[in-house]
């Protein structure tokens, strides 16, 4: 009698155990399910909190640009110019007309393209200063090889400051990148507006709203490459003629 007393109340007691404390499976099971429950919760909105940086991101980068404007007086030891425009050029050989730096570099410019060349698509009153102080960088095909042809460049010659011409919507990654190459060259931009394009008013513009888009994520990752351990584009090669 004692004995059956006994196990019924170890069993009793057994119980009491299992019911107040939940088996190893059962507690993980608790656990993935609250932290499931967090998951469900805070993802949508670290999703909307992100998608609204991103948006109020771009609209600050497009703004910027919109609000550029050349310095009213650079001066510097060279002018650099990254190709896509005729535009630029224009700008970056009238401000070497002006003597506002020594001298040029074209960076980007195709490798079929000669002085000659360049000396058609300008007017006649800049072509003195393309035959004088001009080097031609056939290197570059991007922008990160903008960089590295324009620090290459600026080494061989000595200089520590640049006037960066190119557009002003490529402002933005250009100055990223060549600040990146060269952390101790002085860098002054010089944006050049196109025409074709409504930056003042980039809203209410379709194909102006889609460049602006499609630079702003190219920009951002232009700014997350600086973070990496190894930024500095390669070294381009030195073909540079004057």
């Amino acid at each position: 009698m004692n004995d059956f007393s006994g196990n019924r109340s170890s069993a009793a007691a057994t119980a009491e155990k299992n019911v107040a404390t939940p088996s190893g499976g059962a507690a993980g099971r608790v656990a993935t399910g609250v932290l499931a429950r967090f998951w469900r919760a805070v993802l949508p909105a670290a999703a909307a909190l992100g998608l609204v940086l991103l948006v109020s991101g771009f609209v600050g980068f497009a703004e910027r640009i919109a609000k550029a404007k050349p310095p009213p007086d650079p001066r510097a030891d060279a002018i650099v110019v990254l190709t896509g425009g005729s535009a630029r050029i224009d700008g970056a050989l009238q401000l070497l007309a002006e003597r506002r730096a020594s001298r040029l570099l074209i960076s980007g410019v195709n490798p079929r393209v000669g002085s000659d060349d360049l000396a058609r698509l300008v007017g006649g009153d800049l072509r003195d200063a393309l035959d004088c102080c001009v080097d031609l960088g056939h290197d570059a095909i991007d922008t990160v090889g903008n960089a590295a042809e324009t620090r290459s460049w600026a080494k061989q010659r000595g200089f520590s400051s640049l006037i960066v011409v190119t557009s002003d919507y490529h402002m933005p990654r250009s100055m990223t990148e060549l600040a990146g190459a060269m952390p101790d060259v002085e860098l002054i931009p010089f944006p050049v507006s196109n025409p074709q394009l409504r930056v003042a008013d980039w809203w209410r513009d379709a194909p102006t709203l889609g460049l602006l888009a499609r630079e702003y994520g190219k920009y951002l990752f232009a700014r997350a490459r600086q973070f990496l351990p190894a930024t500095t584009p390669a070294a381009a090669g030195t073909d540079a003629a004057g």
